[in-house]
């Protein structure tokens, strides 16, 4: 068992002494009440051990045109929000046909080259990638782990964090937001995906890409699954049409920030 997996086995196990004591409550940037246990350098822990075991089980795309311009897309969306840009990011373009991405805490960003046949614009890819990063500012799978350490699961993410067998390891790797398609069926509850959706709408705006793309992008995934998705009240996650609908009504003040990004020079030529 090797050191870091006994420091997050400590950790975690530290949490469910003190889980009484400290209470983890927090606020996500909408204000919205949180449970957050964990440090955050013990998340970033969490998040670079599930991107280096998918970066063992996925290769990377070896195509450099696509890499630059995923790259281009994300950097541009770090440079203009200092929340992200405070630490680095690595940037990955996974070579699978599925229409997914991630981020996790530890500044890892994956994107499958799949996405890039559903993100028809850069301004579209921009809005999955700002989705993605919102996940991680806001603390997404922080809570996550946190409301599972604190119920009947907590001792299986112990054993996880321990190097417990590759399929209790894959349900902490789902509870950081790691291996469903974006926006259908990721680990995160109604409430999350909508805070990723308007926070990350904020992001690529100030980065100088066009709001109003990201309703379409919504679009073409709600296509892509031939539009059978379930009523809102059936899913834990926001309707098509209803995430669309927010989407549209946040855009004008995002328009507005993304008007002032470009006067200020930010005018993004990804491709």
């Amino acid at each position: 068992m090797t050191t870091r997996y006994l420091r997050l086995l400590a950790t975690l196990t530290l949490a469910t002494c003190t889980l009484v004591q400290l209470g983890g409550c927090a606020s996500s940037p909408l204000g919205r009440s949180q449970l957050v246990l964990f440090p955050e350098s013990r998340l970033a822990e969490m998040g670079t051990l599930a991107y280096q075991d998918l970066r063992t089980q996925t290769p990377a795309s070896t195509d450099g045109r696509a890499n630059d311009y995923v790259s281009c897309v994300a950097n541009a969306i770090i440079d203009a929000n200092p929340e992200l840009s405070k630490q680095p990011w690595e940037i990955t373009l996974f070579d699978s046909d599925q229409a997914n991405a991630f981020a996790l805490p530890g500044g890892k960003l994956g994107v499958y080259t799949g996405m890039l046949g559903v993100a028809e614009n850069q301004d579209q890819l921009a809005a999955v990638i700002g989705h993605e990063f919102a996940h991680v500012v806001a603390q997404h799978g922080n809570e996550r782990v946190s409301t599972s350490f604190a119920t009947q699961t907590g001792l299986q993410i112990a054993a996880i964090a321990a190097g417990g067998a590759s399929e209790t390891k894959n349900q902490l790797f789902s509870l950081l937001g790691v291996g469903a398609e974006v926006g259908i069926a990721l680990p995160f509850g109604r409430a999350q995906e909508t805070e990723s959706d308007l926070i990350g709408l904020d992001y690529m705006a100030k980065a100088g890409f066009r709001p109003s793309e990201a309703s379409n992008l919504w679009r073409n995934m709600s296509k892509q699954q031939g539009g059978n998705t379930q009523p809102s009240f059936l899913s834990t996650h926001p309707a098509a049409e209803d995430r669309i609908q927010r989407l549209d009504e946040r855009t004008v003040s995002a328009e507005v920030l993304a008007t002032n990004a470009r006067r200020a020079g930010r005018s993004p030529n990804c491709g």
